[in-house]
């Protein structure tokens, strides 16, 4: 570990939550440091390191500690260390500022925003791939940034980042810095909407000018920042359409719907900032099978086309996808989030049945009763059963589309969206028959 421009070397750290991030910090930092353990859950791990190294609140507020790598999960109003984080937040930072410490001079990516973030994300890391860059895929998709081995000085990296690990990231600069789009959306965590955007923007702060920040300015959230604040770094605005003869060279269906096009629009610039080849891009792009659970196609014939949106866990990550879709049976519920708000307009609204599922039903029936038909299931198994029957029903020829799309977080009956997009797939293989 190079000493020259590591903060966090030869300190007294402790590192706050021992998930993923948690434990790769405690690995790649174990050697040149001090370092303590705690975590608010009993842990079941064997490692007689790890066992050794935890400590309790009386042992931590003895220690003379310098940092605080905290895990992005934890929120410091709701945790067994509150008041100690909140007389030490200069101290707190995440395994992302670690990771810059050390290696701040390679180039790196960060990609942010409400939705659309680990497909964006994902597709920046194919293209440069293509093009044989040394490109790591990590932050909140692939690795945790700290496991990455064999890096060298022209190493790439394209990190995901989620709010929460902004809001808690003091040291962290990209070289591009996307914002993809903007929503409502963890205010039970952030509280207001300006904290949350405050989080987002957090990075372009600290870009210097021969940086790039690339910003959706048709959103409103975005350009207001735009028109209030005096950025540092370049600014590129996302507002136009791709160009028609770029498109017509795309022949991925992914990209057809609008949010996609959106994501599209992003990589396109990176690729130019990159000097992308473009036989690169495009086949890049037109290989690209999208994420599991993303707005994932699992089944098409030539009267229905059923999509797997697991991942939606609020309603601007469902609009998104209803915006440009008609004649669907939309599956929607879960734990809704605080504030959501359901804002596509009512004459955006072609053929759509909500199918409502869980014992969460009210935000939902609140939000869409008015706007288009809906019914109520206690669980998903029933939902589809009567999805299908109603499809067998109907007597309109057009094209159809399920769209399980929950605009709502998971944990009422499954450990994560993955876990629910899984049972989703099984139900449909079930009830239709789809190998």
């Amino acid at each position: 570990m190079p000493d020259s421009r590591n903060i966090f070397y030869k300190k007294k750290i402790l590192i706050y939550g021992l998930g993923k991030s948690g434990l790769s910090a405690f690995k790649f930092l174990k050697k040149h440091n001090e370092i303590y353990l705690y975590d608010d859950k009993k842990s079941n791990n064997k490692s007689v390191l790890i066992k050794k190294k935890k400590i309790n609140y009386k042992e931590i507020i003895q220690k003379n500690i310098d940092y605080i790598i905290i895990s992005p999960g934890i929120n410091i109003d709701k945790c067994h260390l509150s008041k100690f984080l909140k007389k030490n937040l200069k101290k707190i930072n995440t395994d992302l500022d670690v990771f810059f410490s050390v290696y701040s001079n390679n180039k790196s990516i960060t990609i942010t925003g409400t939705n659309g973030k680990s497909t964006t994300a994902k597709i920046i890391h194919e293209v440069l791939k293509q093009q044989k860059f040394d490109v790591r895929l990590v932050g909140n998709i692939g690795n945790p940034i700290l496991l990455e081995k064999n890096i060298t000085k022209k190493t790439v990296f394209v990190i995901e980042a989620s709010s929460y690990q902004l809001d808690y990231s003091k040291i962290l600069r990209s070289n591009i810095v996307a914002i993809l789009n903007i929503s409502p959306d963890h205010l039970e965590r952030h509280k207001t909407l300006k904290n949350y955007i405050r989080a987002k923007f957090s990075l372009i702060k600290r870009q210097a000018k021969k940086d790039y920040a690339i910003l959706n300015t048709n959103n409103v959230y975005i350009k207001q920042q735009t028109l209030t604040k005096n950025f540092i770094p370049k600014i590129i605005k996302i507002n136009k359409q791709i160009n028609p003869t770029v498109m017509k060279k795309i022949y991925n269906p992914y990209f057809m719907t609008i949010a996609n096009k959106e994501n599209l629009s992003f990589v396109i610039e990176i690729a130019k900032i990159f000097k992308i080849k473009k036989e690169n891009l495009l086949k890049a792009l037109n290989k690209f099978n999208g994420l599991k659970y993303r707005q994932q196609i699992i089944f098409k014939s030539k009267d229905l086309t059923i999509i797997n949106d697991s991942k939606a866990t609020s309603f601007s990550s469902s609009v998104s996808i209803l915006r440009s879709m008609s004649n669907v049976s939309w599956i929607v519920g879960g734990l809704a989030k605080k504030g959501d708000k359901f804002l596509l307009p009512k004459n955006n609204i072609k053929n759509f049945k909500a199918y409502i599922f869980g014992k969460n039903k009210n935000p939902f029936v609140r939000e869409l009763k008015d706007i288009m038909r809906y019914e109520t299931f206690t669980n998903l198994k029933l939902l589809i059963k009567k999805v299908f029957l109603d499809i067998k029903n109907d007597k309109n020829q057009n094209h159809k589309t399920i769209l399980f799309s929950p605009a709502a977080a998971s944990f009422d009956n499954f450990n994560n969206f993955e876990e629910r997009g899984k049972y989703f797939n099984n139900l449909i293989k079930k009830f239709n028959n789809v190998k």
